[in-house]
């Protein structure tokens, strides 16, 4: 699955830099440099990560991930961030589960490259599934220690000693001490493996709604982000941009600021900088730059969908297309089916829009670079680092304090390489603060598609034949659920006009609403009501779980649709979650604008590790799957952004949100999966087969309705 992500995640390098022989020596100091290329996983050993770049390839030694100070503080140590999934409580969780102690008592170090576990990144909503079970390993691993420790310490069989709240206890002589008291604040020797983890039907902590175990910081304000950190002598950057993306720099005219105390002009190919001692001579410094770019002709988004279809990729490292085997016979399934239909959908870019921009602070001391900065892939970023700077790995550190949203978009470094080469030219830290409109331009989005869909079903309502080709938005969530014997998938990489990446459910949002919008059309073809349909199509126990529990709670057939309200239903799967999304709109005359009044999810992720917080990324998925479905578009022309400000680019409102009813089904008999993408698949296509039963209107394109419903 990783592997399949790889062509949404990268998007190439943000930076190359042919650095002056004086800034390497400032880096390295004097006598010979020699640089080395590895592969990834030599390079990975390269950087003090020995395990290798594999994600299954972690530490096997107990102290690598957990420590015991002599106060009885634990401190976990994960490669994953938090960008607000609530990651660092469920964590948490997890090792207080299996060390049968109190979450207070807890401390977990994330996102810090000179001191966690080598990991590839928080995304794909691999957290749950991939690093709580080794957390909970590690926490068990701790636990079984401790007995050890005790049974050696007090000369007792270890049979009758326990850990429980947060003591370990002998049975037989009435002892009990304390987690430091017994270690010493010593590393513990001991491999991870081995232990036996609790099983969720005998969690206790673990499947309970914990508070979020840095809520007050969050609320007071005491937390302090990537923008909040202050460095002794820091100065401040930004950086020059061109009127166009690829424009390259002909010239720059410096006479009008080079008389300005304190101030450092950056120029390095097109990359231009400027490092003040304020953010006030920075923006007037940067106004009084006289540059010349140069760009040759680009699309534009008018041209968008013809473009993709018309210009395949001629290369696409670590991505490539990919084709399901085509099952059964395309040819004979049409033959066989009594209503063929084929229709064309399309999906426009769209943006993060995180709620905090990215920033970087960047400090050089002895030829050592520590970064701090917001990003879901905090030891990509130190590779990215390295590479641009034409340094060591060992040279660089990535420090990720807990994030403000990132949505898929902070997988790159790009603010962080700008921080560190104006920082190497400065001599000083250097802080470097995206604005919006940065954020809007120079970032990347999510990938724009076209979808073919081709269809052959009985008149019973049996489908016989299905063929889905992808043209550039992804992979992700294309294969379908339902039971089709003679099916042919594809995803066709494409050149892209804008720089794209992942975002919040990666493709599956754009496959879903074009395989749930094209088996509405299907049912209207065939006169069904489309539940009746799904389910007739439908194998899938744990997916009819979620369908069937939406209908019952939405109450779906009770009431009708009519020209001014509407009932629509989807569902789907991904990344090992299930959801069923129903909606009702309503529709505002002489205007037809649409307004989601009500959505009902039910959502099943497996072992259900913090009821209200996973609660919460359902509702938050859905709120932000509105922008998408009704009204988020990138709007671009010759390579310039139109609407590179919230002012023109149409976000989620507080009343925009619907009543929101969430049905989470625990089944504590499966292994936890992730939640953060999967429940924003079914919203778009629920509203759209909302707005068809409405108006008879079938709209194929996301955003659906920025101007209202169009006439039929």
């Amino acid at each position: 699955m990783l592997e399949l992500e790889r062509y949404e995640l990268f998007n190439g390098p943000a930076y190359r830099f042919e650095l002056e022989r004086r800034d390497l020596f400032k880096v390295l100091g004097g006598g010979l440099l020699f640089v080395l290329f590895f592969d990834g996983e030599a390079m990975a050993q390269e950087s003090g990560r020995t395990q290798g770049f594999r994600a299954d390839a972690r530490p096997a030694e107990l102290a690598a991930w957990l420590h015991i100070a002599e106060d009885g503080t634990v401190t976990i140590y994960t490669g994953k961030v938090e960008v607000g999934q609530n990651a660092r409580t469920a964590l948490t969780q997890a090792v207080a589960e299996e060390l049968h102690a109190d979450v207070s008592s807890i401390k977990l170090v994330m996102g810090d490259t000179d001191l966690t576990p080598y990991d590839m990144g928080t995304f794909g909503s691999r957290t749950t599934p991939t690093m709580a079970p080794q957390l909970k390993k590690v926490g068990a691993a701790a636990r079984e220690t401790l007995i050890d420790l005790a049974a050696e310490k007090w000369k007792v069989d270890r049979k009758t000693i326990s850990v429980v709240g947060g003591k370990v206890k002998n049975s037989a002589g009435g002892e009990a001490i304390g987690f430091g008291e017994l270690t010493h604040g010593q590393k513990l020797m001991k491999t991870v493996d081995g232990a036996a983890v609790t099983p969720a039907d005998k969690w206790t902590l673990a499947g309970t709604s914990v508070t979020k175990v840095n809520a007050r910081d969050m609320v007071t304000g005491a937390h302090r982000y990537s923008t909040d950190i202050v460095r002794p002598g820091m100065l401040f950057g930004r950086v020059l941009r061109p009127y166009a993306f690829n424009a390259k720099l002909v010239s720059l005219d410096t006479k009008p600021v080079v008389s300005t105390p304190g101030l450092t002009v950056v120029r390095d190919g097109d990359f231009v900088g400027v490092v003040a001692p304020n953010e006030l001579t920075l923006s007037n410094t940067i106004a009084a730059l006289i540059p010349i770019w140069k760009a040759d002709p680009q699309p534009s988004n008018k041209d968008l969908f013809a473009y993709l279809k018309s210009h395949p990729a001629q290369s696409r490292g670590g991505g490539g297309g990919r084709s399901s085997p085509e099952q059964g016979s395309m040819d004979q399934g049409l033959e066989s089916s009594d209503h063929k239909l084929a229709a064309t959908y399309t999906v426009a870019y769209i943006a993060h829009t995180p709620l905090e921009p990215r920033a970087a602070v960047a400090e050089w001391d002895k030829g050592k670079l520590t970064v701090w900065t917001g990003t879901q892939r905090p030891f990509g970023v130190k590779s990215e680092l390295a590479e641009a700077l034409k340094i060591p790995e060992n040279r660089v550190r990535v420090i990720v304090p807990d994030t403000g949203s990132g949505y898929g978009g902070k997988h790159t470094g790009e603010v962080a390489i700008e921080a560190a080469r104006m920082s190497l030219a400065a001599g000083k830290p250097v802080k470097v603060i995206w604005t919006r409109e940065d954020e809007f331009t120079w970032a990347y989005f999510r990938p724009a598609g076209v979808i073919d869909v081709r269809s052959g079903t009985t008149k019973d309502g049996l489908i016989t034949a299905w063929e889905f080709h992808n043209y550039n938005s992804g992979p992700s969530g294309i294969d379908t659920p339902y039971d089709i014997p003679n099916r042919k998938i594809e995803f066709h990489p494409t050149e892209t006009p804008l720089r794209q990446g992942s975002y919040r459910g990666l493709a599956a949002t754009a496959n879903h609403f074009a395989r749930e919008s094209h088996m509405d059309e299907i049912a209207a073809t065939l006169g069904m009501d489309p539940l009746e349909f799904r389910l007739k199509n439908l194998k899938d126990e744990r997916l009819r779980a979620v369908l069937q529990a939406a209908a019952e709670k939405f109450g779906w057939g009770k009431a009708k649709s009519d020209s001014k309200r509407g009932f629509g239903l989807a569902c789907g799967v991904e990344k090992g979650s299930y959801v069923a999304t129903c909606a009702e709109i309503s529709i505002s005359p002489p205007d037809r604008k649409v307004k989601i009044e009500r959505v009902v999810t039910a959502f099943e992720c497996g072992a259900i590790v913090n009821p209200e917080h996973l609660k919460n990324q359902v509702e938050g998925s859905v709120i932000q799957g509105i922008g998408g479905a009704l009204f988020e578009a990138i709007e671009f022309e010759n390579g310039r952004i139109l609407n590179p400000y919230l002012g023109k680019y149409r976000l989620p409102r507080f009343n925009d949100v619907p009543v929101l009813e969430t049905i989470l089904l625990d089944r504590k008999d499966l292994p936890s999966a992730g939640a953060g993408e999967t429940p924003i698949v079914g919203l778009a296509p629920a509203v759209g087969n909302a707005i068809y039963q409405a108006t008879s209107v079938r709209i194929r394109s996301l955003p659906m309705v920025p101007n209202g419903i169009p006439n039929a």
